[in-house]
């Protein structure tokens, strides 16, 4: 977002000066959006912003220089798509092609008593988990988790896809010159009606299955919704900002404490002498 006309914002703290910069930046919290953008811009003020609904969506944002006889400066940054960002490879158990048999006759085979004698509970635990720990990777199998990325829409289907590959290629042929502009927009005008289409008519079957199937009604819900995986800046007694995850977890905890009603605890022994007299 360039030449962004609110110069008294404070993104550090989400401050803002007037109204109609107040009502902006609430409005990026509801729909949690976040600003990447730390360096002023324009004359010491951050007029260019960089607002994503997810982290790691970007990096290497720069500033340097300027273009002609403008006084905003340049802004670099990257866009990281699926496969340039670093996906996590969750491992799961697979219990269906599990060796039971061998796992039973591991773990009896080995003696225990002799293992475990003289030691602690925690020493006994650890050795007992040791020994599990290696049963289990020689009787059950590993797989990788499929991450959501590569997963595609509910309402994609085959038909659709189909006609999106040719939307792509007509956009290259006219890149090139060998099509028209009117053929590009009526492939681009026959895309967007069947995507529109397509997203109505799941819609109208999530809600007509809606009794019998919640768990599709449910999942359609949760992917529509926007994640974001850290935590805003808050401010704590001193009027400080606090950044660190552990420092914010100690203060949200702190305020959720001092929430609590004072008169649970004497409603609790009350309910103990009501009990000791009964």
């Amino acid at each position: 977002m360039g030449d962004f006309n609110h110069p008294g914002i404070c993104w550090k703290s989400n401050a803002a000066r007037h109204a109609q910069s107040r009502r902006f930046v609430q409005s990026t919290d509801d729909n949690f959006l976040a600003q990447v953008v730390e360096e002023p811009t324009r004359r010491g003020v951050l007029l260019d912003l960089v607002l994503t609904n997810k982290e790691g969506l970007d990096g290497d944002v720069k500033l340097g220089g300027s273009l002609g006889c403008s006084d905003h400066e340049m802004m670099e940054f990257r866009i990281l798509h699926e496969r340039s960002r670093a996906t996590s490879q969750i491992t799961t158990l697979g219990f269906r092609s599990t060796n039971f048999g061998l796992c039973k006759n591991l773990l009896g085979s080995m003696p225990w008593v002799r293992a475990l004698e003289g030691g602690g509970v925690q020493e006994s635990w650890s050795i007992f988990k040791h020994h599990f720990l290696l049963a289990q990777d020689r009787c059950i199998l590993k797989s990788n988790k499929p991450s959501k990325g590569g997963r595609r829409a509910a309402w994609m289907s085959k038909e659709l896809l189909e006609k999106l590959k040719g939307k792509k290629e007509v956009s290259s042929m006219w890149k090139k010159g060998l099509a028209t502009w009117e053929e590009y927009r009526n492939v681009v005008r026959v895309c967007r009606n069947a995507a529109r289409q397509a997203k109505a008519h799941l819609e109208l079957n999530l809600a007509r299955d809606v009794k019998d199937k919640k768990k599709g009604f449910f999942k359609y819900i949760s992917s529509k919704r926007k994640t974001r995986e850290n935590a805003g800046l808050l401010l704590n007694e001193v009027g400080a900002l606090v950044m660190a995850d552990t420092e914010k977890v100690e203060l949200v905890n702190a305020f959720l404490a001092s929430v609590l009603p004072a008169k649970a605890v004497p409603q609790e022994s009350q309910t103990l002498e009501v009990g000791e007299k009964a």
